[in-house]
């Protein structure tokens, strides 16, 4: 029993921190088992589970009545402590292992918070099927990333909706989580990732969710708000020092133009992308055969849509942002050391 609480306080100690070396360790292994393995399709893994851990008690919260505001904060509050308790056991038995098995768990953990190669994977994928002139299989591409209908769009423009994908799922989907890493650790990450799937999941206003989904949406946003203004900043900063890219019409066209995108994050990084890349993003979005955008964003001069070249632009932008990114929490660790 001693040595049982003995690893249960050490593990506690471990996780404690802000911009902890550990932290910007086990996030460099996070980063590196991403760039090995990617998002692999089984039923395991570990956001899966989330997804559907979420499902249960979104559908157990309706049954009671709780499906309104209150619902929306206890969800966010059963998924913490459930899903936060299970992966502070889970690397309390490692450390009970060895240090080594300790690190391993950890960065598995962050691996799973982590999205960077999938990311380019499925943006290869359109990139591929445009440039053969595949229109259905860029079209099926395409419906893996966006939420949109795709029956209207053509080859450039499902090249644009990869990119704008690509620059959104940036913020979301590897800058944050990877900064609630090296700031707070592991755990912090896992609540970053249970936030955003909170949103993903049940933050619209549906009737459904108008409510229910209040706290994850308000969340999401809050979590979000740092990094996508920092994205921004990285963004243009690549754009001005890698050729053919237009650091000028970054800078100008994510400060114009981010708040035209519903939403107080998303915008950022979409508008900054389309100037860094001199593409006219976003366009007409057609959901459920009805025309619900008609947004341009970017200089009107520059051409619609992006061909599988800008894609593989974007791919430089987003690793580069990565590094940054931890290379900026790995010189915060060490001023506060």
């Amino acid at each position: 029993m001693s040595d049982f609480l003995h690893h249960l306080s050490a593990t506690a100690s471990e996780l404690c921190g802000f911009f902890s070396p550990r932290f910007v360790l086990w996030s460099a292994l996070g980063l590196a088992f991403d760039a090995l393995i990617g998002d692999p399709v089984f039923a395991w893994h570990p956001i899966r589970l989330l997804g559907r851990w979420l499902t249960t008690l979104e559908n157990f919260l309706f049954r009671i009545g709780l499906n309104g505001y209150i619902g929306g904060i206890l969800l966010f509050l059963l998924l913490t402590g459930s899903v936060g308790s299970l992966a502070f056991g889970l690397l309390a038995a490692a450390h009970a292992l060895h240090p080594l098995a300790f690190d391993f768990m950890a960065g598995a953990t962050l691996w799973a918070c982590f999205a960077l190669r999938d990311l380019i994977v499925h943006g290869e994928r359109i990139a591929r099927v445009v440039a053969r002139d595949d229109l259905p299989g860029a079209i099926r591409a395409v419906n893996m990333l966006v939420g949109r209908d795709t029956s209207k769009m053509d080859l450039r423009s499902c090249g644009r909706g990869a990119v704008e994908s690509l620059s959104e799922n940036l913020v979301d989907g590897v800058l944050s989580p990877l900064m609630f890493a090296l700031a707070f650790g592991p755990l912090g990450a896992v609540v970053y990732k249970i936030i955003s799937t909170m949103d993903s999941m049940v933050g619209y206003k549906s009737e459904r969710y108008l409510r229910f989904g209040w706290c994850g949406a308000r969340l999401d946003d809050v979590a979000n708000f740092p990094l996508a203004r920092g994205c921004f900043l990285l963004l243009t900063g690549f754009a001005f020092l890698l050729p053919g890219l237009h650091g000028r019409k970054a800078w100008r066209f994510g400060l114009a133009q981010h708040a035209l995108v519903p939403g107080p994050n998303s915008g950022w990084p979409e508008a900054t992308m389309a100037g860094a890349l001199g593409l006219r993003l976003v366009g007409p979005l057609y959901k459920r055969g009805v025309l619900v955008c008609n947004l341009w964003l970017g200089d009107p001069a520059d051409p619609e849509g992006a061909a599988p070249h800008d894609i593989r632009r974007c791919y430089q932008l987003l690793i580069l942002s990565t590094l940054a990114t931890f290379a900026l929490g790995w010189a915060t660790s060490l001023l506060l050391k």
